[in-house]
């Protein structure tokens, strides 16, 4: 009979312990309210964006491909960057008397395949 009484008591220590555990780890069952539509989960340093936070870059998937703003904010910072940087540079050469580098963008795909050029349908 004692061994049968133990043999309970050790089942509902178990049971509750798988139950604190669980309870601990899920909670309590409470939801959470939606998230905003203002929220994003797309984050870059407020200065000095390195090709690894551009690399890192995530944006939340909606139907048709990503959300337009979260793209639109992550391209305007980034353009305001190489804006920064390039100013600097240009002080740099001016200070040094350094003939200036050209500011013309130019695509890496046309200095590294300069006989290769993608169709006019891989363009979109």
């Amino acid at each position: 009979m004692q061994t049968l009484l133990l043999y309970l008591l050790i089942m509902v220590v178990v049971v509750a312990a798988v139950f604190a555990v669980v309870w601990f780890v899920f909670g309590r069952g409470e939801e959470l309210p939606p998230i905003d539509d203002e929220t994003t989960l797309t984050r870059l340093p407020a200065a000095g964006i390195a090709g690894d936070d551009v690399r890192s870059l995530v944006f939340a998937q909606t139907v048709r491909g990503y959300k337009p703003r979260e793209v639109d904010w992550a391209l305007e910072r980034l353009a305001a960057e190489i804006d920064e940087l390039r100013a600097v540079v240009l002080t740099l050469q001016a200070r040094d008397g350094a003939e200036p580098v050209s500011t013309e963008s130019r695509s890496v795909y046309d200095s590294t395949h300069a006989g290769d050029s993608p169709s006019e349908n891989d363009r979109d």
